[in-house]
């Protein structure tokens, strides 16, 4: 072989390494975002194709539209294709009205906005006031979500699907005829009857190839159960929201083994959310091997609160620090951060 037929078989395989690294460079990446909402619902998706699924608004008052306007500029949306009110409480649906003043949005799901306090207490019209706002915001299209209903998304030209589906709402779930029945059922217990707009969630679970996120809004501890049993139709997930804030009256050891999630990820405020026994439930489910929160609980230490590295943010007046998920385009790895820290930590998904 020639000096010159060598260099040049060289360089065109030099070539063929740079084109294929470039590619990969740009392929798209599924992105989530946890707004810091001070303790309320707000989970930013932001797909491949760049569509913004929003599920959840955190409250009326304070930087809940404004937070997540930020973080919808920083993942390079304008508006938002996608918002899912999992229930009626102020908050999760409270900025719905103030983040449509800052941007677009363009279809709503819910389940359907009640006449009256849906908690079933008097409250002297206070919630048909509290609810004026979202009722009026614009929106190009509003409906009540179904459970099985899958979201209309744009697919990028990779091969690696992405698809959102409802699994549960209005105390209804999702079962599929040929799911496999779960045998942790025979362990479930039940709670009392729970009166609330919290059993009413609507349950979401995201699909990126391989790779599954659950987020069941402020699901109670008995809709648990009837969403994983008799069946198991979501099966085992790669990253878990805690339901409910992370409180005790949700996230069963049922339905969080039944998950085996490898992540959870905690929604709280410095003062609300995560309870003693939602930890000892995390820590002692094999599956996991990180537990992130938004905030540090500052009503007591270990008990209540994961390692400081995997705490968005520490003092109770804080910056608003999000936590980050951004799954490679293969869905075959995830990368789990906190930016304003640096904190940066990759996992593998499960059914690679």
């Amino acid at each position: 072989m020639t000096r010159r037929v060598w260099l040049c078989k060289w360089c065109a395989a030099l070539c063929l390494l740079l084109a294929g690294l470039a590619a990969q460079a740009v392929e798209p990446t599924l992105d989530i975002y946890w707004i810091d909402v001070e303790g309320g619902g707000g989970t930013l998706i932001v797909t491949p194709a760049r569509q913004a699924i929003l599920i959840d608004t955190g409250w009326a008052q304070g930087p809940s539209a404004a937070r997540i306007h930020e973080a919808a500029v920083a993942a390079g949306v304008q508006k938002i294709d996608y918002l899912i009110v999992t229930h009626f409480h102020r908050d999760h649906y409270g900025g719905a009205a103030g983040l449509a003043a800052l941007m677009p949005i363009v279809n709503v799901f819910d389940n359907g906005i009640p006449a009256r306090n849906p908690d079933g207490l008097f409250d002297g019209g206070a919630f048909s006031t509290q609810i004026q706002p979202y009722r009026d915001f614009a929106a190009e299209h509003r409906a009540v979500i179904q459970p099985g209903q899958s979201l209309s998304l744009r697919q990028t030209g990779g091969t690696v699907p992405v698809t959102f589906r409802c699994m549960g709402a209005r105390c209804r779930f999702f079962h599929g005829a040929q799911d496999p029945a779960n045998p942790l059922c025979r362990s479930g217990t039940d709670h009392a009857v729970d009166t609330t707009d919290n059993k009413n969630s609507a349950v979401s679970l995201l699909q990126f190839g391989p790779f599954k996120f659950f987020d069941g809004g402020d699901l109670t501890w008995n809709m648990e159960k009837q969403l994983v049993c008799p069946v198991n139709s979501i099966g085992p997930v790669d990253v878990y929201q805690t339901d409910h804030h992370g409180v005790d009256l949700s996230n069963s050891p049922l339905l969080v083994q039944s998950l085996a999630p490898t992540v959870s990820v905690m929604n709280n405020g410095s003062r609300k959310g995560g309870s003693p026994i939602t930890l000892a439930t995390l820590r002692a489910t094999p599956s996991i091997q990180t537990m992130f929160q938004m905030h540090k609980d500052l009503r007591g230490g270990t008990e209540y609160n994961t390692d400081d590295a995997f705490i968005a943010n520490l003092p109770e007046k804080c910056a608003g620090n999000f936590i980050k998920c951004s799954v490679a385009a293969t869905g075959k790895s995830y990368t789990i951060s906190i930016p304003a820290t640096g904190f940066s930590r990759t996992y593998q998904t499960k059914n690679r």
